[in-house]
């Protein structure tokens, strides 16, 4: 497991643009990389250029210390190998070394939502051997905790698979005796093809399950490589990682992985990401170009709101997972408190009440379990970064727990300190359905500034099969398996269609989304729209890719034409003359050629080519989306496209981590930088006066990629400091702010970490 899976708890990092960025001192003018310890080893990725045992003969006759541990042949051209920090720079300059990444670690990013996607209707229809569609003999991989085989919804549909973390063909999830129990691949098992008291899309689908993420969801880039290769190896139709990391790259190993295993014929669906609401949010695996991408919609729930009496403004409470529904009936008092902890809650007058608490410090379960000890009503717990989150209570406890934003929490401790502590909550209930979750991961992916999500999925208070039981989830993690399910049974009912073609058929069929104010969700948003498997099933006309990218220009770019290729595929019995029709309202520096008709005969496909003709210097500098409709056959299909004028904002970096190193009084950090940087920096200050206290680190001139650095001789009284990481490139400049620990002092109980 990567050293940094243990700091999941530790660290609070949030991109920021605030008075911190006003108090930089002066920068050092050549700060040097510490030098590294050449004793100190790490596990890297090593991609080959071409056979990867004579790669590894090479590597070894120039690395002899190094450990091969595995390699992988199938689905991604290398193997990972364990050597000495000191020895980096000598692997990369093998030969047929083509790239070197670190590892990365991974967390696991139904009665209501399949009927609502189409999964009713689709009981009643056939395939054409007469055979109903509930994905009989369709191999699904879940690649993820491992899965409770035992649970008698399951029981019937699991096939098999492999444990990675422990190497058996034992992959039940972790139990309490092994470590932090896990339900996440159950409850995405039970999604796909439960078959009892729950109903999964694909009921009768087979289910294959790979436990590639251990204790407490944790894994790594290597098991989830290696639980890929597997699956493929074991001839799957169907591949899920309801999982992700926040590297916003599409070049990250597990990317490419799944790249190569659907062209091996497996069709890939992965989960976006739970870090939005934010743009260049999705996260690898979610960054791969052929894999479906999936992000998180709502299927039709009553939603609460909470409001204080006297005030118009209304707060959205994000139901939590294994907790109860939100249903007061009347007004209740508000109590403040604090993080939730048994001392914070002991002197005060909870019984009866709403409680709001802060996240942080300790679990969400522990402050759900300490709020119904200690009598309340009902419990809100809100963010302690900016923004909402995804939260769920293991184990379940029988109390309603929600969770808000930072802000809406702020809001409402204001609103009851102005109250003198007498305030009342107040809910609101609304039935709404098709709204994007706010956590649900945005693209678009950096570098190919390709869409992402490719579409959406039910992913908000879905029920599904949990070891000995059944629970309630949210996330992204909720909505691939909706996908995964529908992918199982158009490839029972299409068994020679290829990837390529399924995802096509699931994006072109997918239902146009607008947010609740009347507005369309953007491309990257919602991708081609929210699933809908009876549709799919139902297409006579295919258009690949689904959603397409013209890249990137500069103001200063003279007039250039981009050209984009779609496939055009009629499945109808009778011949079909299809238009290809961009938007008709093209602003001035731009103009559309496309074909002017296409005829294709009953089982006939064709290439179109649609090209964009562009004068950058008189179009608005950002992203630029639309749709391009192909028309003519039994359904008008849309294809969202995206441009961007001039370098988009995406983050300059992402996926900052800080912990012990493998050696006495050394510490070791990563992050990611998607388009490299010019210079980068690790800035310290008082946690209290925000006073300037020292540079942790600095360099200038870094590549694009993973960036990993091993810090000793730190000479700092151990304690808690706030550090603002940098990076500057192409004219932006962006901050991550983060609590780091130097020595064994855990975090300030006013920090609220998680």
């Amino acid at each position: 497991m990567s050293w940094l899976c243990c700091l999941v708890l530790l660290l609070s990092v949030v991109p920021s643009v605030n008075a911190m960025s006003s108090v930089f001192p002066e920068r050092p003018p050549s700060a040097e990389q510490p030098a590294e310890d050449e004793w100190e080893t790490t596990v890297v990725i090593v991609t080959v250029k071409e056979d990867v045992d004579e790669a590894v003969k090479e590597v070894m006759a120039q690395v002899p210390s190094g450990k091969v541990r595995k390699t992988f042949k199938r689905i991604y051209n290398g193997f990972s190998i364990e050597l000495k920090k000191g020895e980096l720079n000598l692997l990369k300059n093998v030969e047929s070394v083509e790239r070197v990444d670190h590892l990365a670690s991974y967390e696991t990013n139904l009665d209501g939502s399949v009927p609502f996607i189409g999964g009713d209707h689709v009981r009643g229809m056939f395939n054409r051997d007469g055979e109903r569609l509930t994905g009989k003999g369709i191999k699904v991989a879940v690649i993820d905790t491992g899965i409770d085989y035992r649970h008698p919804d399951l029981q019937g549909n699991y096939k098999g698979g492999y444990d990675v973390v422990d190497y058996d063909d034992d992959p039940m999830e972790t139990q309490s005796n092994q470590g932090v129990p896990t339900l996440h691949g159950t409850h995405v098992a039970g999604i796909i093809a439960a078959n009892g008291q729950v109903k999964g899309v694909a009921p009768d689908a087979e289910i294959y399950a790979y436990r590639a993420l251990g204790p407490g969801g944790q894994g790594t880039t290597e098991q989830v490589i290696e639980a890929i290769e597997k699956a493929v190896e074991d001839g799957v139709d169907v591949l899920n990682l309801s999982l992700g990391n926040t590297v916003n790259g599409p070049d990250w190993p597990t990317s490419v992985a799944l790249d190569h295993a659907v062209e091996e014929g497996v069709v890939a669906v992965t989960s976006n990401g739970n870090s939005g609401p934010k743009m260049w949010t999705v996260g690898s695996p979610g960054t791969s170009t052929k894999a479906i991408s999936v992000g998180a919609s709502a299927p039709p729930i009553k939603t609460p709101y909470a409001t204080v009496f006297g005030d118009d403004t209304e707060l959205t409470l994000f139901p939590m997972g294994g907790t109860m529904p939100w249903a007061l009936k009347r007004d209740f008092p508000i109590v403040d408190g604090g993080l939730g902890t048994k001392e914070d809650l002991a002197e005060l007058e909870v019984e009866g009440n709403v409680l709001i608490v802060k996240r942080g410090l300790i679990p969400f379960t522990e402050k759900a379990h300490n709020a119904k000890a200690a009598g309340a009503k009902a419990m809100i717990i809100y963010n302690n970064l900016p923004g909402a989150f995804v939260g769920v209570v293991e184990g379940g406890v029988k109390l309603p727990v929600v969770s808000v934003t930072k802000e809406d929490g702020d809001w409402l401790l204001n609103k009851l300190k102005e109250a003198h502590d007498d305030l009342s909550l107040r809910t609101i209930y609304r039935e709404e359905e098709d709204f994007i979750a706010p956590f649900s991961s945005r693209g678009p992916v950096t570098q190919t500034w390709e869409v992402k999500p490719d579409l959406v999925a039910p992913g908000v208070s879905i029920d599904s099969t949990v070891p000995k039981g059944y629970l309630g989830l949210n996330g992204t993690s909720m909505s691939a398996p909706h996908v995964a399910g529908a992918a199982a049974l158009l490839k029972q009912a299409h068994p020679e269609w290829s990837p390529e073609q399924i995802k096509a058929a699931l994006m072109n069929s997918a239902k146009k989304l607008t947010s609740p104010e009347g507005e369309r969700y953007l491309p990257h948003e919602q991708g081609a729209g929210r699933l809908q498997v009876d549709k799919a099933l139902e297409l006579k006309t295919l258009v690949y890719p689904g959603a397409v990218t013209f890249g990137k220009w500069t103001r200063e770019d003279p007039r250039e034409k981009r050209e984009v290729t779609l496939t055009i595929e009629n499945h109808d019995r009778v011949a079909r003359t299809y238009h290809v029709t961009p938007p008709f309202e093209a602003p001035d520096g731009l103009q559309w050629e496309v074909p002017f008709a296409t005829t294709l005969n009953p089982g006939e496909k064709r290439e179109v080519v649609v090209e964009l003709d562009m004068l950058p210097s008189v179009l608005a500098e950002g992203i630029h989306h639309g749709d391009i409709l192909i028309e003519g056959g039994r359904e008008t299909i849309s294809v969202p496209y995206v441009f961007f004028i001039e370098e988009p904002d995406y983050p300059r970096l992402m996926a900052f981590n800080f912990g012990q190193g493998d050696e006495k009084d050394t510490y070791r950090y990563e992050l990611y930088l998607p388009g490299g940087a010019e210079e980068f920096g690790i800035v310290l200050y008082d946690p209290d006066t925000f006073e300037f206290v020292t540079f942790l680190d600095s360099k200038k001139d870094i590549g694009r990629g993973m960036v990993e650095g091993t810090l000793e001789d730190i000479d700092l009284s151990d304690g808690v400091y706030k550090a603002l990481i940098y990076a500057v490139n192409d004219g932006q400049e962006d901050t991550i702010e983060a609590w780091i620990t130097i020595g064994e002092e855990l975090p300030p109980k006013s920090q609220g970490f998680e």
